[in-house]
């Protein structure tokens, strides 16, 4: 009987030392898991300011750096010169400067009085335009924008002489909408009328009523081979076809005071033909202005060779036609004036912000000391 309660007290206390060790154990599990979540929090937060304070490094080195590397440049408000290309045009509606590719100099060819050839029965030049222009409102009534009886190193306007401008239009012919803002440009003009056009005569009589020069833009063939449109000079021709051409597309549009090119890449590197067609200005005292469509053009020195005085373009106005990039053009042919005493520059009927610029211009060319001239006063003035 004592044995059995020995036994059983073994057996409790047994079961007590269990629980109480159960116990213990438990309670170092539910510590340690606390200790490792503690050491898991401290080191997650200890890493996420770690990122925090480098990344704000990072930015702050970022800034400092773009500063250093790339400082705020100086805006100015002076114009950029931009290089003026060569370039034919794709058809008789659009500007004879598309894709522009080759910058062009001016030479001028010689100043040598004309070729002797015998002048024919009728003549096609244009009754001279007056040579009293109309001033801009700034100016006294005695000014005048141009003054073609000098040369340009001695127009005189009561200023500091800074070059004469040109400025011609081509493509008339067209319509006549786009043509009427020209018409209305306060001072001298050179407008080109394209032959063969349902508008092509009234144009150039609208011109003349306008007191603007008229002159023969004679569409040529060109490298490319696009279409250069009705009345046109192909290589293949033989010289009396280019002068029966010349002739018929005169009659239809002059009195012409001139020639000039339409596209013709292929005609103006063609020796023969450009002396038919410079025989034949000379011949009906007519002027020819190089539209200089390719920088392999023949003219100039065919013309040297003849002794036949010529115009060259120096600039193309509107190689885009918006306000901006026309203002820089011209500002190049400012540049270009300064220098070599004159500048041509060529836009086109189609461009409709380029009538209002030069109205809007012309005042301000004459009080900068600029005189505003046509090809005729240019040539008269080698």
């Amino acid at each position: 009987m004592k044995k059995k309660a020995q036994s059983a007290g073994f057996k409790t206390q047994r079961k007590k030392n269990q629980r109480g060790r159960k116990k213990t154990k438990f309670s170092d599990v539910f510590k340690a898991f606390m200790l490792v979540g503690a050491i898991v929090a401290v080191s997650v937060i200890i890493s996420f300011a770690v990122i925090m304070i480098h990344s704000s490094a990072k930015k702050n080195n970022n800034d400092i750096s773009q500063t250093d590397i790339f400082p705020e440049q100086e805006k100015t408000t002076e114009p950029e010169i931009i290089q003026n290309p060569v370039t034919e045009i794709v058809s008789p509606q659009q500007p004879d400067n598309q894709n522009n590719t080759t910058p062009v100099v001016s030479n001028p060819a010689s100043s040598s009085t004309p070729s002797s050839s015998t002048p024919s029965s009728t003549p096609l030049v244009s009754t001279p335009v007056s040579t009293t222009s109309v001033p801009p409102a700034s100016a006294t009534q005695n000014q005048d924008i141009r003054t073609p009886a000098q040369t340009p190193s001695q127009i005189q306007t009561g200023q500091n002489f800074n070059g004469a401008l040109v400025f011609v239009i081509d493509d008339a012919g067209n319509n006549l909408r786009d043509l009427e803002p020209f018409l209305n440009v306060p001072g001298p003009l050179t407008i080109a009328v394209l032959p063969g056009l349902p508008y092509s005569a009234e144009a150039a009589r609208r011109i003349r009523a306008a007191g603007k020069e008229v002159i023969l833009h004679q569409p040529m063939e060109s490298i490319g081979g696009q279409n250069p449109g009705p009345s046109a000079i192909y290589s293949g021709m033989g010289a009396e076809e280019i002068r029966a051409v010349l002739s018929r597309n005169i009659a239809e549009v002059g009195p012409v005071a001139g020639i000039n090119n339409h596209q013709g890449s292929k005609i103006t590197m063609d020796r023969e033909i450009m002396k038919t067609i410079l025989d034949f200005c000379a011949e009906n005292g007519l002027y020819f202005l190089d539209s200089r469509t390719t920088a392999d053009t023949v003219v100039p020195h065919v013309a040297a060779q003849m002794g036949f005085k010529i115009a060259e373009r120096n600039i193309f106005i509107d190689n885009e036609q918006n306000k901006d990039s026309m203002q820089r053009y011209i500002e190049s042919g400012l540049t270009r004036a300064q220098r070599d005493g004159s500048a041509i520059m060529i836009g086109h009927t189609s461009s409709p912000e380029l009538a209002p610029l030069l109205s809007q211009q012309f005042p301000l060319f004459f009080n900068q000391g600029y005189t505003i001239n046509t090809v005729s006063d240019i040539i008269r003035t080698k």
